[in-house]
């Protein structure tokens, strides 16, 4: 595994007749203003590779029908999305420029 983290969330849905896509699509009218975040399509999930050195993070949800459960898959690069990008968004905001100027945001492949 290249560096970075992947996560994988589990969560009972209310409405057990939900799809996938249908969280899939609620999941991207979420972060639709979020040029960092991208939400992949259903059946395909993030690897850590897909984000290395960069300031993205990837997020692929899929539903389990038979136990009503949501399962939320994420992968960021924990050294340039953590804190050191996190702490260059906050400076971007506070000096009135983009988010994500001067932060990658195209994968760099082992």
């Amino acid at each position: 595994m290249v560096r970075g983290l992947l996560a994988t969330v589990y969560a009972r849905l209310r409405d057990p007749g939900l799809a996938a896509d249908d969280c899939s699509t609620l999941l991207a009218s979420a972060y639709r203003h979020c040029s960092t975040v991208e939400v992949l399509p259903v059946g395909t999930y993030p690897s850590t590779k897909w984000v290395r050195q960069t300031n993205r993070a990837l997020l692929s949800v899929q539903v389990d029908s038979r136990t009503g459960q949501l399962i939320v898959m994420s992968a960021i690069d924990n050294l340039v999305k953590g804190q050191a990008g996190q702490g260059v968004q906050c400076l971007n905001l506070m000096a009135g420029l983009a988010p994500t100027t001067g932060l990658p945001l195209l994968p760099f492949y082992p």
